[in-house]
């Protein structure tokens, strides 16, 4: 049984920016636009580490004792499924789609379905997510033709403390100014349709990906909303749970891994000290339990938000 902490992994983004450094205490590559940071991944391109010298996330994920660190939920995957990213978004993203899982096997892709927390919002922040009223495949491709297609997105204002889920096949965009804590299934499949005319460090446009795009895009998704918690329940689907609770100051929260999943937590806000090794868990830290760990109690030394992931 263990309490594991990782070590993030830093990506540039033609669209990132300090944030994560400055806010959330991530160390960064000097003079670098960082968009993202891989807080829990096990892909063969990106590799989690347990901090200190520990064993990567593979290596755990691929043990014997699979069932006994992650739970009997775990499912029967080659690699640990969820990935776990915090984004720093300074411009736009492209206008996107991760294809359903029917359609990613037909294109060679890998499903997606994400959500965000907000942790971050400057004023006037905003995402795009889903279509219109009144937009299907033959508006949207005339709206391509005339470079108007952001016209056919639904745009929703963000604050911190909200929520988005995105189900594979939703269009999405996330506009300038979002921290955003980021739970997804473990993909790295994307479909541009559109870049704001955007270039690369070699002055090239950015590769769009409109053909694919077109295939996955689920045409009945209009406006969605975001998420509507439930107590602390944020979101259920088939490949996450994720609820988000508070600790005060004085107060004590217990976290109970069980049988079925780990734990992972992050700090969203405020600062926490976990009883039994005494160590302060401060705003961006994360950490993950297994789910062999038993009880452990986390005290408020601050006014703290906790997002909680594991397996539904």
């Amino acid at each position: 049984m263990a309490i594991w902490e990782f070590e993030p992994l830093a990506q540039e983004r033609i669209w990132g920016g300090r944030n994560l450094q400055e806010r959330f205490g991530r160390v960064l590559p000097e003079g670098k636009k960082i968009g993202e940071t891989w807080e829990l991944v096990d892909r063969a391109e990106a590799q989690s580490v347990v901090r200190g010298g520990g064993e990567s996330l593979h290596a755990l994920w691929s043990s014997a004792d699979r069932k006994k660190l992650f739970g009997l939920k775990v499912p029967d995957t080659s690699r640990f499924p969820i990935l776990v990213k915090l984004l720093d978004a300074q411009e736009k993203l492209s206008l996107q789609v991760h294809p359903p899982a029917a359609k990613a096997r037909e294109l060679g892709g890998e499903p997606k379905t994400e959500m965000w927390f907000f942790l971050e919002t400057q004023k006037g922040a905003e995402i795009y997510a889903g279509l219109k009223k009144g937009v299907g495949r033959k508006e949207f491709e005339l709206a391509l033709a005339k470079g108007r297609v952001a016209e056919c997105f639904h745009r929703l204002p963000t604050e911190a403390g909200q929520a988005m889920f995105l189900p594979s096949g939703r269009v999405h965009a996330i506009g300038a100014g979002n921290v955003i804590l980021e739970i997804q299934q473990n993909s790295d499949t994307t479909y541009r349709v559109h870049d704001w005319d955007r270039r690369d460090d070699t002055g090239k446009p950015r590769a769009l990906h409109v053909k694919e795009a077109l295939e996955s895009i689920q045409w009945e998704d209009h406006e969605p909303a975001l998420i509507q918690p439930r107590g602390e329940r944020l979101l259920v689907c088939d490949h996450f749970r994720i609820t988000r609770w508070w600790v005060a100051p004085g107060e004590v929260r217990e976290v109970v891994p069980d049988a079925g999943s780990f734990r992972y937590l992050f700090v969203a806000d405020g600062k926490v000290r976990e009883e039994g090794s005494g160590e302060e868990w401060a705003k961006g830290s994360a950490r993950f339990i297994t789910a062999d760990h038993g009880s452990v109690l986390l005290h408020g030394v601050e006014d703290s938000t906790v997002v909680q992931v594991e397996f539904s």
